[in-house]
């Protein structure tokens, strides 16, 4: 269940040119995959790991994306859009959006990012006609519009040699009671409610294989998201506790009938009960090219929480594609994607974009588009049309990639972190006479190699275990809290024992005194600093209590030519540093 209710320019903009820089040991598209035992292989019979990315967001949007959460379905974001700007533009608002949030260039970057394959959440109202709305009951009109967005997406993923997923996201009538992940109306019959609405799903699936029945980069067919509903129970709302899962069963076999009608090559995924985690009732399978799908939030990271994966896995001979997962702390999405590839199971991430800095591109917060939450929160006076379309025109330039900021610590964490406990320069810090650093740049790497804090990830799902990462939610998405001010950023809430490195690269061998910019409403703090391990200089007390910045100064580095590797350690925490400034002694 998904969390609710920068490459080119360090920590800045992405960059176009970020796109041209290759990752390292990508595997690319061979061909049609396969369910082969209990690994997924190409055509050529080799084993494919999936390492993918899901576009949340695109063509459905859910309220948290958006700092909407109290406007909650994509049908009520955009009554809340017509009613400030009119029925007009909320119709050109929607059709900009689906032309500016994925483009060519966010696929041809995650490429270069090392992502394999992209899964494409589904609207399903971008397709057909909503049952209440067909002309005539019974029958399916298609539109063209989801199906012409399918197909450009696919053409840039065969451009990049990489697999697309097809996964119904949101389907006629809403699988689940958690309304947003659907778009669904409560005031409408359900999914599960409507035999029109299970028909229509089903034709759906026909129409789309026949269309892609042929196309080897298309990965395999995702064909119903995170349900999650009480069959035998009404008040079992998520789903968790079914024992039979009858309707859902029954409902994925005639899918994957109508889909063999037309197309016996791709993968066919399932999900579970529960959101995709409920299996109970599922086995055995029907179809011997299925693979199984479970989604990871917020638990830990260890073989206990997917063991029951791992036994379905082995008891049904069948492979496992962890088909969601994300909405953490970078520390959490390395230990995730380790913990599954050592066990042969591919992922796809959630999600490239959204407001917030655990993904690899942010949309911006604007002042203007605070001023419309603001007031869709009852918190702040309607804008007058004028000043909503202005507001809503800015936020479709924003969600272009050229506008984001990119966070290539998530990446680094996602790829080269999970394969290595080696350090990078988050930013160049090189040492002349003088070097002024932020504190916020301290290296890229893992826990305990780049940094030490002692709360470096969210385990929301774990029952007793009240973590949060980095409490600012700004900058990063390391464990290490940072917050913004008017001048910039900061960390802050700095713990006893907790230690941050950065690499200086010197011109010269010599001494050198540091300068740190520290604060401490209690006057509390004692800091040391390392080069390369060996402690430099004394330690200084934070004496000065108080909002204010002041200045500690440790004398005597000795820094080599080359690269130091320098840590700023926090033998008592209680205060907050923002910058390190290195000048030459004398």
């Amino acid at each position: 269940m998904k969390l609710r209710n920068r490459f080119f320019k360090s920590a800045g903009r992405a960059g176009i040119a970020a796109i041209f820089l290759l990752a390292a040991n990508i595997c690319r598209a061979q061909g049609f995959l396969k369910a082969s035992g209990r690994i997924i292989t190409d055509e050529k019979g080799n084993k494919v790991i999936l390492r993918g990315m899901g576009l949340g967001g695109w063509m459905l949007q859910e309220g948290y994306m958006f700092r909407v959460s109290n406007l909650g379905q994509q049908y009520k974001i955009r009554e809340k859009i017509a009613e400030v700007a009119g029925e007009d533009y909320a119709a050109r608002f929607y059709d900009t959006w689906l032309k500016n949030h994925t483009r060519k260039i966010d696929i041809d970057s995650m490429a270069s990012w090392g992502f394999n394959s992209i899964r494409l959440p589904m609207h399903y109202a971008l397709y057909t006609l909503p049952v209440d709305k067909e002309p005539v009951a019974g029958q399916n009109t298609w539109l063209e519009k989801g199906f012409e967005l399918t197909d450009n997406l696919l053409k840039w993923c065969k451009a990049n040699h990489m697999y697309l997923i097809l996964d119904l996201h949101a389907a006629p009538g809403g699988q689940g009671n958690d309304l947003p992940i659907s778009d669904r109306d409560p005031a409408k019959p359900s999914l599960w409610e409507s035999k029109a609405n299970q028909d229509k799903m089903i034709a759906l699936w026909k129409k789309l294989a026949q269309r892609y029945a042929n196309e080897p980069y298309v990965g395999g067919y995702d064909i119903i998201n995170e349900p999650n509903w009480g069959f035998e129970k009404a008040e079992d709302k998520r789903g968790t506790e079914e024992t039979k899962n009858a309707p859902l069963r029954q409902l994925m076999v005639d899918v994957t009938k109508a889909i063999r009608e037309v197309d016996n090559k791709h993968i066919i995924i399932i999900e579970g009960n529960g959101f995709g985690n409920n299996y109970r009732g599922i086995f055995p399978l029907w179809d011997n090219n299925t693979v199984v799908s479970f989604h990871k939030y917020g638990n830990f990271n260890n073989v206990g929480d997917i063991q029951k994966f791992l036994d379905i896995s082995e008891k049904n001979n069948v492979p496992l594609w962890m088909g969601e997962s994300g909405e953490n702390f970078n520390t959490w999405y390395t230990e995730a994607i380790q913990l599954v590839e050592s066990h042969n199971i591919g992922w796809s991430w959630w999600q490239e974009k959204k407001m917030d800095i655990n993904n690899p591109l942010e949309i911006k917060v604007t002042p203007g588009y605070q001023q419309l939450l603001n007031y869709w929160a009852g918190k702040g006076e309607k804008p007058s049309r004028e000043e909503a379309i202005a507001t809503l025109d800015d936020l479709l330039a924003k969600i272009k990639l050229e506008q984001e900021v990119y966070h290539k610590d998530v990446i680094d964490a996602m790829f080269r972190e999970v394969r290595t406990t080696e350090t990078k320069p988050f930013k160049d810090h090189y040492l002349t006479e003088s070097l002024n650093i932020n504190a916020v740049d301290y290296d890229m790497g893992r826990q305990r190699y780049a940094y030490m804090d002692k709360d470096t990830a969210s385990y929301h799902y774990t029952p007793g275990v009240n973590t949060t990462g980095n409490k600012g939610r700004a900058y990063r998405n390391d464990g290490v809290d940072i917050q913004a001010d008017a001048t910039g950023y900061q960390v802050f809430s700095i713990e006893d024992g907790e230690w941050l490195q950065y690499t200086v690269r010197s011109r010269a061998a010599g001494k050198f005194n540091v300068e740190l910019q520290v604060a401490s409403e209690a006057g509390k703090g004692k800091i040391s600093l390392l080069a390369d391990g060996v402690k430099q200089g004394e330690t200084v007390s934070v004496i000065q209590p108080g909002k204010d910045w002041s200045i500690l100064n440790i004398k005597g580095i000795k820094l080599k030519k080359g690269i130091n590797k320098i840590q700023i350690y926090a033998d008592e925490g209680g205060f907050d540093l923002k910058t390190i400034k290195i000048n030459k002694a004398g």
